[in-house]
Parts: structure tokens; sequence; C-alpha cells
């Protein structure tokens, strides 16, 4: 999967010039994410647009569970435009209105992840450039496709693309993601001591990550449930509060099926964004600042954060029966 990630982060080089090396993420990853969401869409997407005329021609709303009966999409988002990436090339006159209306027919759930990566002004940027057409075209040559590139495979892309955003920015890589080596090695940790109750029938289980980053640790917990029991449901929650991070982990999502409505864009320390709710197992790697001493963004300087913090990691410890926390 890294010449899928070294070929994508090659589009990069027709940034070069007109944006800084530290810019090229904020291009690179939110049309990383339209191309996958492209490919994921492309087998239903003429029968979609089918049931969906014949459900506006009869003042119905469309629903993802209408789309899954009439049009077999399993998928609980969906684009009522006609255009995909390959299309919207064909018409380059009206590229850049054609494709805000492409990412405006989206349904809300995966608009969201658009308005978090502010991809409508890259469109603009790009534009103003010159680069709108060329950076599409290159994006449509990338095959994503479920059926040669797998949500775990995504995901290994994901990681590369946002380490090799992290060197271009001067930042560190885990400020974004764990290693999955790491995270593995925390969800066995995790699940040990329930090991053959896990094992056991139709099990319903809840995991909470309160600093979830781009969703790898909730994301593997899943992979290593359904490992060890194909008929275990585990449901997952989560709360980020770098933007660009939230946008891949919602995508990554809802790519794989699962529900993104308990995944909270906030600070964690400031907002609880699941008050009141329970879950069966937390674990979180919450990033450490290199020169303070405190757990969370602010400093300990600061008395009012301080205090916040202190409330609302009380309030969030209570309701967890299992934890493990990675310091980092």
């Amino acid at each position: 999967m890294s010449n899928h990630a070294t070929f994508i982060w090659g589009i990069a080089d027709l940034l070069r010039g007109n944006f800084k090396a530290h810019q090229y993420g904020d291009f690179i990853l939110p049309f990383t994410v339209l191309r996958r969401l492209d490919s994921v869409l492309a087998d239903t997407k003429p029968k979609v647009l089918e049931v969906i005329a014949e459900a506006e021609a009869k003042g119905l709303p469309v629903r993802p569970v209408l789309l899954k009966t009439k049009a077999g999409h399993q998928h609980s988002f969906y684009n009522t435009s006609r255009y995909d990436l390959g299309t919207l090339i064909g018409d380059t006159e009206n590229l850049r209105e054609n494709l805000l209306a492409y990412l405006h027919a989206f349904s809300e759930n995966v608009r969201d992840i658009f308005v978090k990566y502010k991809i409508e002004d890259r469109i603009e940027e790009l534009e103003e450039n010159n680069l709108l057409l060329l950076v599409i075209q290159r994006f449509a040559e990338v095959d994503l496709h479920p059926e040669h590139v797998s949500n775990a495979q995504m995901g290994h892309i994901f990681e590369e693309l946002i380490r090799k955003f992290a060197e271009a920015s001067n930042e560190t890589a885990g400020e974004h993601f764990t290693p999955r080596e790491v995270i593995e090695l925390m969800v066995d940790l995790l699940f040990e001591n329930d090991d053959e109750a896990l094992r056991d029938g139709d099990i319903v289980r809840s995991v909470y990550d309160p600093t979830a980053g781009t969703g790898g640790m909730l994301s593997v917990a899943e992979d290593h449930l359904t490992e060890m029991n194909p008929k275990a449901r585990l449901t997952l929650a989560g709360q980020e509060l770098n933007a660009q991070s939230y946008a891949i982990c919602k995508a990554d999502m809802v790519i794989k099926g699962q529900s993104v409505d308990a995944i909270v864009n906030d600070d964690t320390l400031l907002y609880d964004g699941h008050a009141g709710t329970t879950f069966n197992y937390c674990l979180s790697n919450p990033p450490f600042p290199p020169k303070c001493p405190c757990w969370g963004v602010g400093c300990c300087h600061d008395e009012q954060r301080r205090d916040c913090r202190m409330e609302t990691t009380q309030r969030q410890a209570t309701p967890t029966r299992h934890s493990f926390q990675l310091a980092a």
C-alpha cells in the first residue's frame, strides 16, 4: 500500500511553487477521502440515481434504508449527483461549479467531513492557481475501489499520508495517530480479562476513545473483536479536537458502515460530547504537549483550563468499566 500512498503524495508535486510544503496535506488528505468515497459508491451509483429520481418524483425523502432496499446500497452515505471524479473532468469549462455541486450532493454525514477539511477553500485556491483540473485528473487516476484496496489497507494509506504530511509540516506524526502495532497491543490488553465472554454468541459491547485522532484505536478494537467472534458487534464512540483528524476518523467509519453519530469534534477537556453515556471499554493515547507537563491542549498555568481539566476528567472516568491509557 506504500505505492498508493507514494503516488497520491506525488500529486503534491503539482502544488510546488504555488504552495508551501506544509500546506500540501491540506489538499492531499481531503481529496484522498473524496476519491475513496467516490470509488466506494461507484458500483451502486446508477441504481441509486434511479431510485432517488423515483423518490423525488413521488415526493418521498431519500434515506439510506430506501437505497438499501431498492438499490442494494449497503452504505450509510450516498451522493445524489450524476457526477463522479471521472465524469467531472469531461466538462473542464464548468469543473469548479460541478465539483462543488458534487460535494453538496453527498448525504449530510459525509458533507460534514469536507466542511471540516475546508475543501471548498482548497478548491478556490486551486482554481485561482490554474491547478484544479490537473489535481482532479491525477486523483481520478488513483484506483481506490474496495475490490483493490480493502478498508484495512485504506487505513494504512491514510496513516502513511498523515506521516508524510507531519514531516512536511515539521510535526510529529504521533500527534495525529498512534502506530498500529502499539494499538494492537493496547487492544489485546483491553480485552484480555474478558476473552472468554467476548467469544460467546451474539454479544454487543461499546468502546470509547476521548482523544480519537484518526480513529485507529476504535477501528483496531472492532477488527480484533470481529476476529474473536464474527457474531459480536462493537459500537464505537469518540471525540477529537483536531478537525482534520476528526474528518479522517469519520470518513473511515462511514466507509466501513459504522454509525458516525457518536463521533464528536470538540475539546474533550472542555466539552463532554458524551455526557451521561456509559461504555464497556475505554482506551486512549492523549496528546501530551512536548514542553508542558499538563494533560491536554492547554497549559497548567491557565487556571481556568486546569480546573476544567480536572472536573471533566473525573466526570468521564466514572462511567467507564475498563480503560487502558498509554502514556506518551
